[in-house]
């Protein structure tokens, strides 16, 4: 998982609701413009971003890409958070040995 791009992908707020508004239901590019005052290929630069950092996956239909939510990715993050705030529930392996 490359973090750096996860990381540098939600640090815009535009990014951001883009996700929240793929939480609820898949979209196309176009249906996600609708909802900002910018231009459309600005939205795609969004776009292109969230995907390279593997948090929405993208599926032609016909003539349209329609986005969606990849859950695995924030999962893992927010197991990777969990590990790093050491709330004691994750193991953690040195040397083939559990700690």
């Amino acid at each position: 998982m490359l973090k750096n791009h996860i990381f540098k992908a939600i640090n815009d707020a535009t990014r951001r609701k883009i996700l929240e508004m793929l939480k609820s239901k898949d979209l196309t590019a176009g249906e996600i413009a609708e909802a900002f005052d910018i231009s459309k290929p600005s939205i795609s630069h969004h776009l292109d971003l969230l995907r390279r950092a593997d948090l929405v996956t993208s599926v032609k239909k016909g003539q349209f890409i329609c986005y969606s939510l990849n859950t695995t990715v924030l999962d893992d993050i927010l197991t990777w958070i969990m590990d790093l705030k050491g709330d004691g529930q994750a193991d953690i392996e040195i040397d083939n040995e559990i700690v």
